[in-house]
């Protein structure tokens, strides 16, 4: 099997941006943000911006057992992942179960569940607590209700790992397809952890801005820039062993490596450097064949700086156009690399690289997409994501 038989053949996306590929990729193009004020979290916390997702009641496609089983995370999982199925046109019901896995990513578990259900404990007593609190809080969850819904019976895994775990569960997948595990798996990335519980998670890692100006907190590689705002939401995909009749190639996983930073401060460049050339030497393509990074783009000063650093002595300072379209999103955890790995998908299709959002320029020695969406021939693209514990991972995806 060559590496070109790794195709995705169906695409999902959930984000502050957008709920349906369409309007993700519209506003994304456009260079519009999804971040905003939560209210509740305005007069309450020292933070209060986010990426998240609004309109969106499970109701409207999930039965009431599975919402009562449920957290939000899992139910956007759920949706993605069914929406990515018929995008794909494949009837789970026709193939073989034990030929199709499920593989995805969560960092946070199911938070707002289990803060609801810890309440009751506490307030009402043991007998109040779902039964299902068992496992809607547990980061393996998504895996396992998509599988359970679809029928899917093949080695499936879940990978935490952070902002980087996205991209480990498709570079997972690619891996067990190659194998033979199985021919067909859907994989990716969904977080949800706005309840006040997450909030004050996401509030301990210490860069999170305080501005109220949605405009203003999320700037990578931008002069003077160093915070970033959480996001909610994902992607899933389709991965299949080869392009059946009927169906939609949007690309082929062609490249995947991981790395780890022993120092976990995103400015030792080494583990970075190595990731991504695996990942090229991987996909049997050089430096000079890639045409569009989508970058990790921490927001903090110093890892913008030292990924810019890398990017321009792998690739030639200024030679390959860069860009950050989780500026609009904020960053997601898990739920990011594989939503940068479908914008970069659809960016291949389309011929055009969305911009940065919000950000006017950087100093920093990168071709850096700003302003408005560049219209030029593309054909490969190289995703990266960095996790806080010192997870580095990249995918080379190509038309």
């Amino acid at each position: 099997m060559t590496d070109r038989d790794c195709v995705v053949t169906g695409l999902d996306v959930a984000a502050a941006t957008g709920l349906n590929l369409d309007q993700y990729w519209q506003r994304t193009v456009e260079g519009a943000s999804g971040i905003d004020v939560v209210p509740e979290f305005d007069t309450r916390y020292s933070a209060a911006l986010a990426g998240r997702i609004s309109g969106f009641d499970p109701a409207d496609f999930l039965p009431g057992r599975l919402i009562k089983q449920t957290d939000r995370v899992t139910q956007l999982a759920l949706v993605s992942a069914e929406r990515a199925l018929v995008d794909a046109k494949v009837d789970t019901s026709t193939l073989n179960p034990f030929d199709c896995s499920v593989i995805t990513s969560n960092a946070t578990g199911g938070f707002e569940f289990s803060h609801r259900e810890m309440q009751r404990l506490w307030t009402e007593g043991r007998e109040s607590v779902s039964v299902y609190q068992c496992f809607a809080w547990f980061y393996a969850v998504n895996t396992g209700q998509i599988s359970i819904r679809h029928g899917m019976k093949g080695p499936s895994a879940v990978l935490v790992a952070e902002q980087a775990g996205g991209l480990d569960a498709i570079g997972h997948a690619r891996r067990s397809i190659r194998a033979g595990h199985c021919s067909l798996a859907v994989t990716g990335g969904m977080e949800s952890s706005f309840d006040p519980w997450g909030w004050v998670s996401h509030l301990a890692c210490g860069s999170i801005a305080t501005t109220r100006a949605p405009e203003q907190g999320y700037l990578p590689f931008a002069p003077g820039n160093n915070t970033h705002v959480p996001g909610e939401g994902g992607a899933m995909l389709v991965v299949e062993s080869g392009l059946q009749a009927g169906r939609r190639c949007y690309g082929h996983i062609c490249g995947y490596a991981a790395a780890f930073n022993p120092r976990d401060d995103h400015t030792y460049t080494q583990p970075l450097a190595r990731a991504i050339s695996s990942a090229l030497d991987d996909a049997h393509i050089t430096a000079a064949e890639v045409d569009v990074v989508f970058a990790d783009a921490s927001g903090v000063s110093a890892a913008d700086e030292a990924e810019a650093a890398v990017l321009s002595a792998l690739f030639g300072a200024g030679s390959v156009p860069v860009t950050a379209p989780k500026a609009g999103t904020g960053r997601i955890m898990a739920g990011a690399g594989p939503l940068d790995v479908a914008t970069a998908l659809l960016a291949l299709a389309h011929d055009t690289i969305p911009p940065t959002p919000n950000v006017g320029t950087t100093d920093l020695p990168i071709d850096l997409v700003v302003g408005q969406a560049r219209s030029c021939s593309l054909r490969t693209a190289v995703i990266i994501a960095r996790g806080q514990g010192g997870f580095i991972s990249v995918i080379v995806v190509r038309k």
